[in-house]
């Protein structure tokens, strides 16, 4: 044998040897896709839930009182509305929402709200008013 021969053959074996053959790789299965609903993109699309919340309610009617005094009847209308959705007991959220409807000259939804106003505050102090109203 010839002297580089054997180097090469004694630094193979040392470093580590020949070339070795590439060891199989374990495939990995894919992953599995769930079909699902697809998340709802636009939260303002998605309906509110309403649960019994006086606080919310307390929020709702000092803004819409703040959109009364302004004269912003719409604005007013909505967070009435809000605050009797908060809190369905809340006598002077009605109240507020059917003097908002008779702003608007809306008589027909003033009524429902004065109705229910009465229901909730028979023994009010305006509820003779009231009761004129819903008679005229």
């Amino acid at each position: 044998m010839s002297r580089a021969f054997q180097l090469v053959l004694f630094f193979g074996l040392t470093v580590g040897g020949f070339a070795q053959p590439p060891k199989p790789q374990q495939s990995t299965p894919p992953p599995v896709i769930k079909e699902e609903d697809p998340p709802e993109e636009d939260a303002s699309l998605i309906p509110k839930e309403y649960v019994l919340n006086p606080l919310q309610a307390s929020k709702e009617l000092i803004t819409g009182n703040y959109y009364f005094k302004k004269g912003n009847w719409k604005a007013a209308v909505k967070r009435f509305t809000e605050a009797t959705r908060w809190d369905p007991g809340n006598a002077e959220a009605q109240l507020r929402l059917g003097e908002t409807y008779e702003k608007q000259k809306d008589m027909k939804n003033a009524r429902v709200a004065y109705a229910k106003y009465l229901e909730l505050a028979p023994d009010a102090k305006n509820a003779s008013s009231i009761r004129k109203k819903l008679k005229g």
